[in-house]
Order: structure tokens, then C-alpha cells, then sequence
């Protein structure tokens, strides 16, 4: 995988294979940047003071070892503990398939088309499931068989998130700090846009962007293989300038939810957007290392200074 990683950046900028290969390996060791940080963040458009201010997943390991209690991590990890512990920002109805009987579950699903089941310690969007319901008992039974114990119902996402991609929720991710002040502090925000698929994950196919302060898109979002899209392929919609509905209630939201779980102190929040305000989908205490591309910056610079300012 890294040689692949040389040779595309060598054929798309003219670099000698070797010489990339080579300066991957030289930025593992001086900058903690993996192959895919590397290609990724860039690095091979960079000078070494430029690359000094990337936020690495080397560097952002050291900062969940320093400031998440590992003790914790199951508040977050574990999708049944997650929903209880913050059923009063999930704006939705879920049921414990473990532990509850066929009778029980039938009345949940009462009402419903869809449910949507989640295996309880899974991430990326694996072991995620949409089920129409129709025979409850056969569901029950299909349900504790794959182990998807979690079972919630549909959200509902407002009407122009789903306009530009319906079949996934799409949902913002924003990292949030508590500082040694008790104030929360989001430090990064990204909208991941599903693609030909059910959700919305990178690592299933999605794409991911980057907002501004105040919601709005400002560059082109891009997949795992690295393409770019201003417009979305399957909607035709216009990605860069949408901006998110209600995106003031969603940092108010995760500003509230930091606070019930401080021994994480360092948080990435999947938030879903609805008619209304904002829900929670789940929280990751390893929150990935998502920033812009230096190419589409005039002065490039990652998010690392920014982290700095509240993290001693």
C-alpha cells in the first residue's frame, strides 16, 4: 500500500518513485505521519515547517492517551450504554434486543416501516442495518442471530440534508475539547455525505467535507480514494456553499453532551440534522484526523496550532 501510495503521488506530480517512497518513510519517523497522512494532508507540497502544524494519527494518539480515561471508553464504545447514558439528546425511540421479549418488541416496532439495527460494538458503519418491519417475530429472531442488539428508530433528517443525499444520514462530526477551564471548545468540524450506499462513512464509501464557523461548506469534499467532488455524482447537487440547517443547535448540542462525560475530554460527536435542531448518532473517543487539503489554501497550515491553544 505505501509503494501504491508513491507511485500515484510520483505519476501525478512527476517525482521519482524512490525519492516519494523514501520522503514517506523520512515523515513517519520525524512527523508521526502514516502513508495515508502523507498522501491525505499532502505532505509531499510541503515544506517542513508546513508540515509541522498537520495534526498526524500519530500525534492525535498521544492526545487521546493524554486526555480520555480508556475507563470510559465504553460509555462511548458500546452503542446501548452510548443511548442511555444520552437518551435525552437522541431525539429518538431504541430497544435492547438482548433483553427484551418478542411481545416487547412488537410494540416498538409498532407504527414503524423501517428500523434501523446496530451491532453494539461495531464502528465505521459495519453491522448497521436498514429492516423493514414486517414479521416482528422473524425479525426478532434474524436480529439477536446477527448479534444487532440495538435497535432504534429511523431519523428523520431535514429536508435539504436530504436533498443532497437521501439515502444516507448524512451527519456532521465535530470535535470537541473540554479545557482545563470546564468549557468545551470545538476545535474541527466535518459534514460526511454518504455516496451509493446506506451510510454515510468514510471507510464504507462515503465522502467527508469541511465547514466554517458558521455551517457552510467551503471545499471540495473527497472519499477514500482520494477523489474530489464539488457536485455530488449521484444527486447532482451542489456540495461547496451548502450550508448545514440549524447548525447552531448542533454545537450547542455537543457542547451540553461534553459535559456529562468529562473524563473524555476529547471527543468526536456524529450529529444528525432534523426539521427541528440536531440529535446525536454517537460519539468516538478516538475521533479520526480529518483537515484541509493544503492545496486548496492560500497559506498552508493545519489544524495543530488550534489544538495547541487549549491543549497544555
Amino acid at each position: 500500500e505505501m509503494f501504491r501510495v508513491a507511485r500515484k503521488i510520483s505519476k501525478e506530480h512527476s517525482k521519482l518513485t524512490l525519492i516519494t517512497f523514501i520522503d514517506i518513510i523520512w515523515c513517519g519517523f520525524r512527523y508521526g505521519a502514516g502513508y495515508m497522512d502523507y498522501l491525505e494532508f499532502e505532505f509531499y507540497l510541503l515544506n517542513g515547517k508546513q508540515r509541522k502544524t498537520f495534526l498526524t494519527r500519530a500525534k492525535n494518539n498521544e492526545i487521546v492517551r493524554k486526555y480520555n480515561n480508556k475507563e470510559y471508553n465504553h460509555l462511548l464504545n458500546n452503542k446501548i450504554e452510548f443511548n442511555e447514558m444520552f437518551k435525552d439528546y437522541l431525539d429518538r425511540d431504541f430497544i435492547d434486543v438482548s433483553k427484551c421479549t418478542k411481545k416487547e418488541f412488537k410494540l416498538f416496532c409498532k407504527g414503524k416501516k423501517y428500523v434501523i439495527a446496530k451491532e453494539v460494538d461495531n464502528c465505521g458503519g459495519v453491522g448497521v442495518s436498514k429492516e423493514f418491519v414486517q414479521d416482528t417475530n422473524r425479525l426478532y429472531e434474524k436480529l439477536r442471530k446477527n448479534k444487532q442488539y440495538l435497535v432504534e428508530e429511523v431519523i428523520v433528517q431535514n429536508s435539504k440534508v436530504s436533498k443532497l443525499y437521501p439515502d444516507s444520514v448524512n451527519t456532521l462530526r465535530l470535535f470537541t475539547f473540554l479545557d482545563d477551564n470546564g468549557e468545551v471548545q470545538v476545535l474541527n468540524t466535518i459534514f460526511k455525505i454518504g455516496n451509493k450506499g446506506f451510510v454515510d462513512n468514510f471507510a464504507s464509501g462515503g465522502m467527508y467535507t469541511f465547514l466554517n464557523d458558521n455551517g457552510e461548506v467551503i471545499c471540495p469534499a473527497i472519499n477514500k480514494k482520494d477523489d474530489r467532488f464539488t457536485v455530488h455524482p449521484e444527486t447532482k447537487e451542489q456540495i461547496i456553499g451548502f450550508k448545514v440547517p440549524n447548525f447552531d443547535k448542533a454545537v450547542e448540542l455537543v457542547k451540553k453532551a461534553s459535559l456529562l462525560i468529562p473524563e473524555i475530554r476529547y471527543v468526536g460527536w456524529d450529529v444528525a440534522i432534523t426539521e427541528k435542531g440536531a440529535c446525536l448518532v454517537e460519539g468516538n473517543e478516538f475521533p479520526g484526523v480529518f483537515q484541509i487539503k493544503p492545496s486548496y489554501m492560500d497559506e498552508p497550515e493545519g489544524i495543530l496550532p488550534k489544538y495547541n491553544k487549549y491543549m497544555k
